[in-house]
C-alpha cells in the first residue's frame, strides 16, 4: 500500500475540515414546482403542478406564474386561485394549502383548452426548477396598469418592488421600451390602433428581478364598428338556485349572459354582490365555463339592492377606476351600468358621476360597449330617466346603449303593448336629446324585461316575449335581456319565486326566444 506523506495528509485533512465548515449554497435545497399532465384528450388536457419544499424551513404562501402559448387557454382549476392577464396565468395558494412543511408537497390542477404546455414557469419570483432569483436582486414589480392612451402613446404604472431598486425596465417581448427610476412611464411613437403587451422588471447592481405580470393595451384611433347586437339575459350566481350555464347554452342556443351584480365591498372597491372577490370564485368559474362553450359575458354594475359604487366613489375618475378593475379582470367587450336604485338614479350628482365615468371608459378602452339600464313608465322614461339621457348628451359621454326595464310599472294587462309604448317613448327622448333619426335612436336602444310573473304580478307570456323580440329585431334595437335565467323554469300557479317564472313553461324557453334576437 502506498503511504501518504505527512504534508499531503495535513493538506487533505484541512480541505475536509474546510468543506465541512463552508455553508451549503442556498440553491442546493430549493422550492420547486413540477408540471405534469394527468390526462390528454387531443384538443386539451388536465394539468397539475406539484410544489416540493426541499428547504429546511416551512414555506408560508406560494405563487406559480406561467405563460400559456397562443391558441391555448386555462379553464377550470382547483386547489389554487387563478388570475389571468392575457396569456399570463398566476396561481396562488388557497387558505388551506398555503403552508408547506420541509420535505412536503402541495399540488394544484387545471384544465387547458388547446395543446400548448405552460412556459416560463416562476415560483415565488424565482425559477420553478432553479430556486430563487439572483441573491440581492429586487423582487418583481406588481399590478402593472394602463393609465392613459392616445393614438401614439401608452402610459403605464406599477407597484414598487421589494428590496433595493436602482430603476425599472419596461419590456415588450425581449426589447426594452423604457427605463425609469420611478413607477410610471409613457411609451411614445406608437401606431394608432396598435396592440402592445408589456412586462416590467426592477434592477440593481446584483441583477434584474423576475417579470411582473403582463399588461396589454391598444392605442386609440381605431375605427370602431357599429354597436354590436347582443341577446344577453341576466344570470345571477348569488341567488335563485343558479343553473349550469353550459346546460342552458346547449338547450337554448344562448351565447351571451349579463352577469349580476357588481357592488361595493366597502368604499370604491368592486366585488360580486359586494361580498365575493372579483377573481377566483364561482363568478369567474362561471365566466370561464361560458367562454369555454363559445359564449361571453358582460357584467352588470348596480341593480336594485345592495351597496352601490356610484355613491361610494367620490369622483368620476375614482368610479371609472372601479369599473376599469372589472373590465381588466375579465377582458370585457361590454359593461352594463344598472342605475335603478334611488340613491343613484334619483340623485343628480351621482348620475353625473356615472355618466362622466363612462365617458372616461370610452376614452381609455377602444371598442368597449357601454350600456345604461334604468326603469321606465309605460310611456317612456320619467323625469329622472330623461335627465340621465339629456346629461349623457350634454356631457358627450358617447354611451352606446340606453336600456329600459319595462316592468313593475303598474302597466299591467298587456305587457307587449306596454313594452312597445315605453320603448317608443325612449326613442323620442333619445331623438330629442341627441337629434338622431328614428333609425339612429333605435340603434342605441335595448329592452330588459322580466320573464313570466313580475313583482307586481304583471305577466309576460312566452308569446308576448316572442313578439317583443320580433319587434325589437324589426326596429334595429341592439340589446335584449330579461330578469333572469335563474327564473327561466316552470312553477305554475302565478307565484313569484327566485328560481322559476311563475308560469307553466319548459326550462330555458325565454332564453331560447331571446337567443333568436
Amino acid at each position: 500500500m502506498r503511504r501518504l506523506l505527512p504534508g499531503f495528509l495535513f493538506t487533505a485533512l484541512s480541505a475536509l475540515l474546510l468543506a465541512l465548515l463552508v455553508p451549503v449554497p442556498a440553491n442546493a435545497a430549493t422550492l420547486t414546482a413540477t408540471f405534469a399532465k394527468a390526462s390528454d384528450w387531443g384538443s386539451g388536457y388536465e394539468a397539475k403542478y406539484t410544489i416540493t419544499n426541499g428547504t429546511g424551513a416551512s414555506v408560508t404562501g406560494w405563487k406559480v406564474e406561467v405563460d400559456v402559448p397562443s391558441g391555448s387557454s386555462v379553464g377550470a382549476y382547483w386547489d389554487a386561485i387563478l388570475t389571468k392577464s392575457g396569456q399570463h396565468a398566476t396561481f396562488t395558494n388557497r387558505e388551506y394549502n398555503s403552508a408547506i412543511a420541509p420535505g412536503a408537497t402541495v399540488t394544484f390542477g387545471f384544465l387547458v383548452s388547446g395543446t400548448g404546455e405552460p412556459q416560463n414557469c416562476r415560483l415565488n419570483g424565482g425559477s420553478c426548477t432553479d430556486g430563487p432569483q439572483t441573491p440581492g436582486a429586487p423582487g418583481a414589480p406588481s399590478s402593472p396598469t394602463v393609465t392613459d392612451r392616445t393614438d401614439t402613446s401608452l402610459s403605464l404604472s406599477w407597484t414598487a418592488s421589494s428590496g433595493t431598486v436602482t430603476g425599472y425596465r419596461v419590456y415588450e417581448g425581449g426589447t426594452v421600451r423604457a427605463t425609469e427610476t420611478g413607477t410610471s412611464t409613457t411609451i411614445s411613437g406608437l401606431t394608432a390602433c396598435s396592440d402592445h403587451t408589456y412586462t416590467v422588471r426592477a434592477y440593481n447592481t446584483a441583477g434584474e428581478s423576475p417579470d411582473s405580470e403582463q399588461v396589454s393595451a391598444t392605442t386609440t384611433g381605431c375605427t370602431v364598428p357599429p354597436t354590436t347586437r347582443r341577446a344577453a339575459p341576466y344570470l345571477y350566481m348569488g341567488w335563485g338556485d343558479p343553473p349550469d350555464p353550459a346546460t342552458v347554452m346547449k338547450a337554448s342556443g344562448a351565447k351571451w349572459f349579463t352577469m349580476a351584480f357588481i357592488l361595493s365591498s366597502g368604499g370604491c372597491n368592486p366585488s360580486w354582490d359586494g361580498q365575493r372577490q372579483l377573481k377566483g370564485g364561482v363568478d369567474e368559474k362561471t365566466i370561464n365555463l361560458i367562454r369555454q362553450n363559445g359564449g361571453d359575458v358582460l357584467p352588470s354594475v348596480g341593480g336594485w339592492s345592495g351597496n352601490k359604487l356610484g355613491p361610494n366613489c367620490s369622483t368620476p375618475e375614482a368610479l371609472a377606476g372601479a369599473y376599469q378593475k372589472v373590465i381588466d379582470a375579465f377582458s370585457l367587450k361590454a359593461i352594463d351600468i344598472d342605475i335603478e336604485n334611488t340613491d343613484e338614479f334619483e340623485n343628480a350628482a351621482v348620475q353625473d358621476r356615472v355618466i362622466n365615468a363612462l365617458k372616461i371608459l370610452k376614452q381609455k378602452n377602444a371598442g368597449l360597449q357601454t350600456i345604461l339600464t334604468f326603469g321606465t313608465t309605460t310611456t317612456g322614461p320619467n323625469t329622472w330617466g330623461n335627465r340621465l339621457i339629456n346629461r349623457s348628451a350634454e356631457l358627450q359621454a358617447n354611451v352606446d346603449v340606453f336600456t329600459i326595464m319595462p316592468f313593475d310599472f303598474g302597466g299591467g294587462k298587456d305587457m307587449y303593448a306596454s313594452t312597445i309604448s315605453a320603448s317608443e317613448g325612449l326613442k323620442n327622448s333619445l331623438k330629442s336629446a341627441f337629434k338622431w333619426s328614428d333609425a339612429d335612436a333605435y340603434a342605441h336602444m335595448g329592452i330588459s324585461g322580466m320573464n313570466g310573473n313580475s313583482d307586481q304580478k304583471e305577466v309576460t307570456s312566452l308569446d308576448q316575449w316572442t313578439r317583443i323580440r320580433d319587434w325589437s329585431k324589426s326596429k334595429g334595437l341592439v340589446r335584449l335581456a330579461f330578469w333572469s335565467v335563474n327564473r327561466d323554469r316552470p312553477c305554475p300557479g302565478g307565484g313569484t319565486a327566485e328560481n322559476c317564472s311563475g308560469i307553466d313553461q319548459k326550462p330555458w324557453e325565454f332564453t331560447k326566444i331571446t337567443a333568436g334576437f
